[in-house]
């Protein structure tokens, strides 16, 4: 059972990932998504801008947290009015995935969606407003409600908003 009343995945109706596969998951989201951001830049946003499935793709530009170098991963995101709202579900996997830390670290950041580059400003959200919000993002990507099901984490959701 989920410890969060409005995912409606259950736990025990959702494969785990393996500890002893989660380094290997992890290399194939990473390899993934790197490959997904050369594709989408080449191409100025006109490739892969959506995830298998038809889900939205944006570039986010971030700022390493400890190395403070620049950094660029492709997300699902879920547009809410002019903000746009992003998960660090990583999978569902039991650890955040690298950009949470450097949002966390540097909330100041860049997205380009739909062939516009914003600069924007990340804030981690409230356990109250990521409930109130679980609908809207479940209904771009329903797999992150199966991902809240699959860690004890508390999967991050941050409101990025213009700067």
């Amino acid at each position: 059972m989920s410890q969060f009343d409005y995912v409606k995945a259950r736990r025990e109706d959702v494969a785990p990932i393996p500890e002893k596969h989660a380094a290997l998951v992890h290399k194939i989201i990473r390899t993934y998504t790197r490959f997904n951001v050369w594709v989408f830049k080449k191409s100025g946003g006109r490739l892969m801008k959506t995830w298998p499935g038809g889900y939205p793709i944006c570039l986010v530009e971030t700022t390493g947290a400890r190395s403070g170098a620049k950094r660029e991963i492709a997300l699902i995101h879920v547009p809410k009015g002019d903000d746009i709202l992003l998960v660090a579900s990583e999978g569902g996997m039991n650890r955040h995935p690298s950009w949470y830390y450097n949002i966390t670290r540097h909330p100041d950041i860049t997205i380009t969606a739909n062939g516009s580059t914003r600069a924007m400003h990340a804030r981690r959200i409230s356990a109250e407003e990521k409930r109130e919000l679980w609908p809207l993002i479940t209904s771009v990507y329903p797999d992150y409600d199966e991902y809240q099901a699959r860690t004890d984490r508390d999967i991050p959701v941050f409101q990025c908003t213009p700067r």
